[in-house]
């Protein structure tokens, strides 16, 4: 008996479930073909949902590829230029899910996504104007090439604008356990749990992974692994074009996270601070006070109303943004869209929800909000880009008078009153 037949009868071999998804503009995803249980079809989207380019972050993709490929037929000069290709919103996807196998070496995190118990495998991905003509890129072939195509662009190779900074402070892990992480300035909530997450991962998951950060980082074996470890976390907006040689480190909320060598570095003892970069200042007690940036930003509040109202206290917005952030708001909640609102705020609910009560992916249909309200930074209201990843949803109501946070510890009633078991 050969050795695949002998592994398949022991129920070894991979299993295999083939998928097609679709996915817009702001993230939504819908599974057209894939397996039967509920469970791995919510395995596909939320893999397809984090890690697939959103927002801003999908126009620099695009263009970035569009660039890559030869495409555009004359020098891109200025921000102007880049913004001027018109970028897709809609993404079709064909791949398998493959459950009992490891990332294969030779894999790339573009095409083969890690996830629990398997890999998600990316055959093709197709980008489309309308929803009918669908086309993809070429390949690159010749690496060297694709660059060079990018690189001739002028407005290629900048960074994007740095939205927060955060220092990071972590201690080495104890009997397999995560070690405590200490986040400076404490960010807002939704980013918590992730930036802890990137943390761990960056410093070393296990102690042998943290020793080996290390000894790489200092560029040599260090007997005596570092007590605490300290990096400069920065989450900047995309760049108009990727530029392959700063990718990130992470993708968070639209935004790109590097990972700022001058600010990482490591602690013996506890007590005195080494920095990782031989040529940067020394690692001082506190956070400089010009990286402190981010909690303080000012922000408007505007309620979006199922029916396609958006409303806003006198004055908060500007009069001649008006018309283009309610159109903008509209779009990416699609308030005014029956169907498209219960997705947009399903989304939602369940992306807050649904980690601690997961019983609420069972039902078929979850209660849709009348209204939810937005929080926007006061920057982005006069900022050409869309408002899709610029606001963070806070409260939303069910019957337009009473209004629950959004991240209180509280399950809404009207979403309890609807789990399978209640």
């Amino acid at each position: 008996m050969g050795d695949a037949k002998r592994r398949k009868q022991l129920g070894l071999m991979p299993t295999v479930h083939p998928f097609e998804a679709d996915m817009d503009i702001n993230g939504n995803v819908t599974l057209n073909r894939g397996p039967q249980e509920a469970a791995l079809q919510v395995m596909i989207v939320d893999a397809l949902r984090e890690t697939q380019p959103t927002g801003p972050l999908w126009d620099s993709a695009y263009r970035t590829s569009f660039v890559m490929a030869g495409r555009p037929d004359r020098l891109l000069e200025t921000a102007e230029d880049v913004q001027s290709i018109a970028v897709p919103p809609h993404r079709h996807f064909v791949g398998e899910l493959a459950l009992g196998t490891s990332m294969p070496e030779e894999a790339n995190s573009y095409t083969h996504i890690p996830v629990e118990g398997g890999v998600l495998h990316l055959r093709q991905q197709t980008h489309s104007a309308d929803g009918v003509r669908w086309e993809s890129f070429p390949a690159n072939t010749d690496p060297r090439r694709a660059l060079e195509f990018l690189m001739q662009h002028p407005a290629a190779g900048g960074q994007g604008k740095v939205v927060a900074t955060f220092r990071i402070e972590q201690a080495q892990g104890v009997d397999g356990q995560q070690g405590r992480v200490t986040i400076d300035p404490e960010p807002p909530e939704e980013w918590l749990e992730v930036l802890e997450e990137l943390a761990t991962e960056w410093h070393g998951q296990t102690p042998e992974d943290w020793a080996e950060l290390h000894a790489e980082m200092v560029g040599e074996d260090d007997p005596n692994a570092p007590v605490l470890k300290r990096s400069l976390f920065e989450l900047r907006e995309p760049a108009l074009l990727l530029s392959p040689l700063g990718t990130p480190f992470a993708q968070l909320g639209g935004l790109e996270l590097h990972i700022d060598p001058a600010g990482s570095g490591y602690s013996p003892d506890g007590e005195e601070w080494i920095t990782y970069d031989p040529e940067a200042a020394p690692l001082g007690d506190s956070l400089p006070p010009e990286l402190s940036q981010f909690l303080d930003v000012e922000t408007v509040t505007v309620t979006v109303f199922a029916d396609g109202r958006v409303e806003w206290a006198e004055g908060d917005v500007p009069n001649d943004q008006a018309e283009r952030i309610r159109a903008d708001l509209m779009q990416a909640t699609g308030a005014g869209h029956t169907e498209r609102w219960a997705d947009w705020t399903e989304n939602l609910l369940l992306e807050i929800f649904a980690d601690e009560y997961p019983d609420l992916n069972e039902i078929e249909t979850l209660p849709v909000p009348t209204a939810v309200r937005l929080d926007i930074p006061v920057d982005a209201l006069t900022d050409p880009d869309p408002l899709a990843q610029a606001f963070i949803e806070s409260e939303l109501t069910f019957d337009g008078q009473t209004w629950h946070d959004l991240y209180a510890e509280e399950l809404p009633a009207e979403l309890n009153a609807v789990r399978p078991l209640n």
